[in-house]
C-alpha cells in the first residue's frame, strides 16, 4: 500500500449524526432507562446504523456518558484571585447548572444509570469527573500559595465534599436559606479549621 493511500483521511464526521446519536441516547434512556435501552434502539431512533455508532463509541456505557454530558455546560475552573473567590465562584456556577429542571434531570440521570452500572459509573468517573477533580486541585494549590489554606488541605477530599453537599442540597433544597448561602454554610462548617480566615467571611 502506497504512503499516500494510507494518509487518505477517512469520511468525515457527520455533526447531524452526532447530535442525532446523542438526543436519541437521552429520549431512550429517559424512556425506557439504562438496562432496557440498546444500540440498536439508539440507531433505530437516531435514523443511523449501527456502525456510524461503533464508530463513535466503544460501549453504551461510553455513549451514554457523553450523552448525558453534552446537556451539561463545562464548568470552568475560576480564577479570581481568592481560594474563597474561587469556590463561590464554583457554587455560583453549579447553581446554574443544577437548579433548573433541565439541570436536576440531567442529576437525576447520572445518579439512577450509575446505581444501577457500575461500568457506566467507571466511565463516567473517567472521563468527566476525574478530570474536574484534578482540575479543582489547582484552586486548591493557590490557596496553599497564597497562605487561605494550611498546608495539609487535601484536594480530593474538598473536591468531593463540595460534591457531595451540592448533590444532598440539589435534592433536599434547603427551607430557611438559599441553595448557595447552605452549601457555603456547610462548607465553612466543616472546613474551618482548614481556612484560616473562614470561608463565610470571604467577602
Amino acid at each position: 500500500m502506497s504512503e499516500s493511500a494510507k494518509k487518505r483521511p477517512g469520511r468525515p464526521r457527520s455533526i447531524e449524526s452526532d447530535r442525532a446519536i446523542l438526543q436519541a441516547t437521552i429520549d431512550l434512556l429517559i424512556e425506557v432507562g439504562f438496562t432496557h435501552m440498546s444500540i440498536d434502539a439508539i440507531a433505530a431512533r437516531a435514523g443511523v446504523g449501527k456502525s456510524t455508532i461503533y464508530r463513535r463509541y466503544s460501549s453504551k456505557e461510553e455513549l451514554i456518558a457523553d450523552a448525558i454530558e453534552s446537556l451539561r455546560e463545562e464548568l470552568v475552573i475560576p480564577d479570581t484571585g481568592s481560594f474563597w473567590g474561587d469556590i463561590d465562584s464554583l457554587i455560583e456556577s453549579a447553581a446554574q447548572l443544577t437548579l433548573n429542571p433541565l439541570g436536576k434531570q440531567t442529576v437525576a440521570m447520572i445518579i439512577s444509570t450509575a446505581l444501577t452500572n457500575p461500568q457506566f459509573a467507571q466511565m463516567y468517573w473517567r472521563k468527566y469527573l476525574q478530570p474536574r477533580r484534578q482540575a479543582f486541585a489547582i484552586v486548591l494549590e493557590r490557596g496553599k500559595q497564597r497562605g487561605e489554606l494550611q498546608a495539609d488541605a487535601n484536594s480530593d477530599l474538598f473536591f468531593d465534599t463540595i460534591s457531595s453537599i451540592m448533590l444532598y442540597a440539589s435534592v433536599f433544597p434547603p427551607n430557611a436559606e438559599s441553595w448557595g448561602t447552605y452549601v457555603r454554610r456547610v462548607l465553612d462548617f466543616l472546613f474551618r479549621d482548614k481556612m484560616p480566615n473562614g470561608l463565610t467571611n470571604s467577602g
